[in-house]
């Protein structure tokens, strides 16, 4: 999320603070200060922007607690907490992985609303038990209503909310495929965005906000687990580059240049590989530069071949979402597929699974 900035740590876990969130500070700080001045006149003109403040962060320390919920069942479960971050629509708690079983996909999101709805409860009971009344009273009463609206909010089922994780691990329980989950609680989220959207039509503008937020999220969950869900259905294999970048190295750099080079795709480095189909080694085109023309029908391939390495290497039958993540986590840009046995099977380029999946949606238009 763009415009965070980093200040300190919950917990061991690194706690950020978008700009949006001094503008949501600054309009409860004025709506509660408002509402404490009228409601007790007594308290002059300062004190109640004093206690409107407070009052603020306090809600904002409900919303950190919430997140902190879902955190620690996250970190019980083996999962790094990457930040939590406080925004224009409450906080996020960004996680290094997905859960494992729906049972604990349940656990995380369920987290969250029952420490909201435990606050809700905590803060009603000290109001009731103390007689307490006055200024504090109110506030006391207004941040147990914050809390309970905090839970019950987030329990509706559709993402990005918690009820909508709820409901993704409820339908990938049912089906046993995660990523149907997370398209169809998308899928509903969305629908209520639209509501929210409406309904903001007729009544408060922040509706319209929060519905245009849910819209969006939601929109991106379920589109990114559409091609997981694709991906995951898919091998390696599937999406080897045609005429991948691999020769023989008995071939003569005549033929090299010929078949290979001119005129065709600008490969800069090809795969060399022996009678076998085992990897050898490879060769860049510019080798050729090193070589007179008049010697290419008689120098082979081998001759010019140099030491290769790859960090990481795919097998034919390696899940393809699995092949996907791999090429993000080492940022490049292809690698190559190679069987248990050694021999070479192509080379797999993040375009090539592109074009796959266009074509998969070209043939199964939604």
């Amino acid at each position: 999320m763009n415009g965070n900035f980093r200040v300190g740590t919950l917990f061991g876990i690194p706690f950020y603070v978008n700009f949006s969130w001094f503008f949501v500070l600054a309009l409860v700080t004025y709506t509660y200060s408002n509402g404490l001045g009228n409601q007790f006149p007594e308290l002059g003109n300062l004190l109640p922007w004093g206690l409107g403040l407070i009052t603020a962060l306090l809600m904002f320390a409900s919303v950190i607690a919430h997140e902190l919920g879902h955190s620690f069942v996250a970190i019980k479960q083996g999962i790094d907490v990457k930040s939590i971050t406080l925004f224009l629509f409450g906080g996020l708690a960004s996680l290094d992985r997905e859960s494992k079983t729906p049972g604990e996909a349940f656990g995380i999101a369920i987290a969250g609303p029952l420490v909201s709805l435990l606050l809700c409860g905590i803060l009603t009971l000290i109001g009731i038990s103390t007689g307490m009344t006055g200024p504090f009273a109110a506030i006391l009463g207004l941040l147990a209503s914050i809390n309970l609206a905090l839970g019950l909010f987030n329990l509706i089922p559709g993402l990005p909310l918690d009820g909508g994780n709820i409901l993704k691990a409820a339908v990938w329980k049912f089906t046993g495929n995660p990523y149907k989950g997370v398209i169809f609680a998308g899928r509903v989220g969305q629908v209520f965005g639209v509501i929210a959207i409406i309904s903001g039509l007729f009544g408060s503008f922040w509706n319209i906000l929060i519905g245009f937020f849910l819209l969006q999220n939601a929109g991106q969950f379920a589109q990114s687990a559409t091609i997981q869900n694709e991906l995951s259905g898919l091998n390696a294999i599937d999406a080897i580059t045609p005429n991948s970048p691999i020769i023989s190295e008995d071939l003569s750099l005549r033929d090299f240049a010929n078949n290979y080079v001119i005129g065709q795709k600008n490969w800069q480095r090809f795969l060399v590989v022996d009678s076998e189909g085992k990897l050898q080694g490879a060769i860049a085109v510019d080798e050729l530069k090193t070589i007179p023309t008049s010697q290419w029908p008689e120098v082979r391939v081998k001759s010019l071949i140099k030491p290769v390495e790859f960090s990481k290497t795919v097998k034919p039958e390696q899940n393809l979402l699995e092949v996907v993540t791999l090429l993000e986590q080492l940022k490049v840009q292809e690698l190559p597929v190679i069987e248990s046995n050694g021999v070479v099977v192509g080379i797999l380029e993040k375009a090539s699974i592109l074009r796959l999946l266009q074509q998969k949606a070209q043939a199964n238009p939604a």
